[in-house]
């Protein structure tokens, strides 16, 4: 009996080996372009002449698209195919991505990051979708740990490499690198990853749920971010709101009186799926805030080159690798809530550290002043991922895992949607109170100051107008950077009680075995 249920697994791995390895370099892609561009973002607002909303908007503009249609994904695939949605995702993000390659201007780039997003709402819950439905529950874990460390193992250069490339000068070829990845995962999954499908239910696809979840978040993205520059009090900030509010609140009812919804509601009484994707909105959403903000600190502030930026978060892929199975394991033998518990609590700890790491003297500084921080949230991160996925995965049945695993990333992406919206706003307005607050000893003239605020809309990229007097120059450049500081700490402690918030929902409603 041992040795047939071993014959088994090992034919199980024969094809399965190429399920992961496609899935994961497809999901390599995403991964690569979310942490590359991150470091890449001060070459591209320098020759793009793009403004601190712009670059929000270049980050969300892909997010917004992605989080409202991930569940459509998802879904899609349940119902037409998931080797047939993954792959059109995969072509639909090339194209995409060469759009970007090859945008001349911040309205381009954001409208190729647009075709990004849709192609990666159809592709990322394809990847462990895919996965989950053809391993047996007994060998999914294991499958699923490959996948997470050898998409890390892929991207771990993410940061380097777009830093080096921008130093150089060509960030563009950030995007450029998806097409040799999309293409190898295109040639692997047609020739041999099997197709599979939910064959319990219809074709009928929720469209007027994936609009609304678009437009809900579309319209309250921009109410936030432009909220600093226009005012609560302009009709089109209190209007998109509005709107946005109202959008997902009817997409909710349009959910739960569908017979066949993109987000089925039902899901949501399970506690362990419930607790995981609420933890998800939390951590995610403090994770995109502060890898943002921590390269705009490093690179525009802290006089990194974006090599070196890159460089200085080695140590979080390193701890994500080298751990990552381990890992894979704590939820077998603590069960999911200890992990789920514990690791966000840490993540929270090592933001709480960043928030205090003020002007440093550059890169000689970055030993003790950034590492240990850097070191603490990534062995937080590492805890919570695997066990994270896991529980959403193992929490539903077999034939809603296309439909889990959209609901999962469309709530990370969203997290990453709202945080750039609302902390980016919140970001936006400490700026610009700050650097006028640390310039009062200055004594500027009220127009002086008037340009200092046309400044701030620039975030780290703010420099001294050339009509201050010379001899106010040096103390005003070096209070620009005492407000980003201050401005950065208030984003990382923001972050940081965003993570143990997560780490509490995990306490009190993931169960301790699946």
């Amino acid at each position: 009996m041992k040795n047939t249920l071993q014959s088994n697994s090992l034919n199980e791995w024969k094809t399965g080996k190429w399920v992961v390895f496609s899935a994961m370099m497809a999901s390599s892609m995403a991964f690569i372009d979310g942490t590359a561009i991150n470091v890449a973002i001060p070459s591209l607002q320098h020759d793009l002449h793009a403004s601190g909303e712009q670059l929000l908007w270049i980050l969300n503009s892909y997010l917004i698209i992605l989080s409202a249609f991930i569940l459509f994904g998802g879904s899609l695939g349940d119902k037409l195919g998931r080797k047939k949605v993954f792959g059109i995702g995969i072509i639909v993000f090339m194209f995409g991505s060469i759009a970007c390659g090859f945008s001349q201007d911040v309205k381009t780039l954001i409208a190729a990051r647009l075709l990004q997003g849709m192609g990666g709402a159809l592709m990322i819950p394809g990847s462990l979708s895919i996965i989950s439905s053809y391993f047996s529950q007994k060998e999914r874990g294991k499958a699923i740990g490959n996948w997470s460390a050898a998409s890390m193992l892929v991207t771990t250069g993410g940061p380097m490499l777009g830093g080096f490339l921008a130093d150089m000068g060509l960030w563009r070829y950030i995007f450029f690198i998806n097409v040799p990845l999309g293409i190898i995962s295109l040639v692997i999954l047609y020739l041999k990853v099997p197709e599979s499908r939910d064959d319990s239910g219809n074709n009928i696809i929720d469209y007027w749920g994936a609009l609304l979840a678009s437009l809900g978040l579309a319209t309250i993205t921009y109410g936030f971010i432009s909220l600093p520059d226009k005012g609560i009090s302009n009709p089109f900030i209190y209007g998109s709101l509005f709107i946005g509010f109202l959008s997902l609140f009817l997409f909710v009812i349009v959910e739960w009186k569908s017979k066949n919804p993109m987000m089925p509601l039902q899901l949501f009484q399970i506690s362990s799926f419930s607790g995981a994707n609420l933890l998800t909105l939390f951590l995610y959403a403090a994770l995109s805030a502060v890898m943002f903000f921590l390269s705009l600190n490093l690179i525009q502030v802290q006089a990194y080159s974006q090599f070196h930026a890159g460089l200085s978060l080695l140590p979080f892929s390193i701890i994500m690798i080298t751990f990552s199975k381990t890992a894979g394991g704590l939820i077998e033998k603590f069960g999911a809530k200890i992990p789920l518990t514990v690791g966000p609590l840490l993540t929270g700890f090592g933001f709480f550290l960043l928030g205090f790491t003020g002007l440093t003297n550059g890169i000689s500084d970055y030993w003790s002043v950034y590492l240990p921080a850097i070191i603490v949230f990534s062995i937080g991160m590492t805890i919570t991922v695997i066990p994270l996925t896991t529980t959403v995965m193992g929490s539903v049945e077999n034939h809603f895992s296309g439909t889990a695993s959209g609901i999962n990333n469309a709530v990370s992406r969203a997290a990453g949607v709202l945080a750039i919206a609302v902390i980016g706003m919140v970001a936006l307005t400490s700026f610009k109170n700050s650097i006028v607050k640390v310039n009062e000893s200055v004594h500027l003239t009220s127009n002086q100051i008037s340009l200092l605020k046309e400044e701030s809309t620039k975030l780290g990229e703010a420099s001294v107008p050339n009509s201050f007097p010379k001899e106010k120059k040096e103390i005003v450049k070096m209070n620009i950077k005492k407000a980003f500081i201050n401005t950065f700490s208030l984003v990382m402690f923001i972050s940081a009680a965003l993570a143990c918030l997560g780490s509490l929902v995990s306490f009190f409603m993931i169960e301790k075995r699946l």
